[in-house]
């Protein structure tokens, strides 16, 4: 069955490379990035994986926990580890789950037969701090995820949970956000001291308010 948004993450535990986990509880109060692999010693994936060690302290800032999933033992995660460390001048601290018997990757739907025979899609998944799904994305086998942009969207979850506003196309950090259309212009106006601008009476835009 599909993990949809809005849903509670599924809680398993499992061997990781620190360690055995119970989902849930590993998370504690954080957010977190849980994102698969179809198998190690894989391209793409070993470039992925440098690529999160080596901005690793960008989610921590964010308040953010970062766990992978791949198929493999904890023993090929840590030499695949290895490789990684070398290849991609990274350090990979973070834990890799061991999911031999695709139990978690059935439990997040992450084999899709036409894709991957009965190998783990790459998928990654945004949870928020009271664990329910708050991003899915599904990627083939022969693009690399971009990082910076599952940040991005971090920032405009974390950003959108405590005031109301969306965020526009493209946006960043920074720039203007967009008031939601169930606040009223006063309410609007009483919300957002920095004021709004009514680009059409459904598009109003305010300064990002937590700047």
């Amino acid at each position: 069955m599909a993990v949809r948004l809005g849903d509670e993450a599924p809680d398993f535990s499992a061997a990781t490379t620190a360690g055995p986990i119970n989902f849930h509880e590993w998370l504690g109060d954080s957010w977190g990035v849980l994102f698969s692999h179809p198998a190690d010693f894989t391209p793409v994936c070993t470039t992925e994986l440098g690529a999160v060690a080596n901005i690793e302290e960008e989610f921590k800032k964010r308040g953010v926990k970062i766990i992978a999933l791949s198929v493999n033992s904890v023993d090929d995660h840590e030499g695949w580890i290895s490789d990684i460390n070398e290849t991609q001048n990274a350090h990979v601290d973070f834990p890799l789950i061991a999911d031999p018997d695709r139990k978690v990757a059935e439990l997040y739907d992450m084999i899709h037969p036409n894709a991957l025979d009965n190998m783990t899609v790459r998928s990654v998944f945004v949870i928020g701090a009271d664990k329910k799904v708050k991003l899915t994305l599904t990627y083939p086998a022969s693009t690399g995820r971009n990082f910076d942009e599952i940040l991005r969207v971090i920032d405009s979850l974390q950003l959108t949970a405590n005031y109301s506003v969306a965020t526009p196309a493209n946006w960043q950090d920074g720039d203007d956000c967009i008031v939601v259309p169930a606040l009223s212009d006063e309410e609007a106006t009483e919300k957002f001291p920095q004021g709004f601008t009514a680009v059409k009476p459904y598009l109003r835009v305010t300064p990002q308010p937590n700047k």
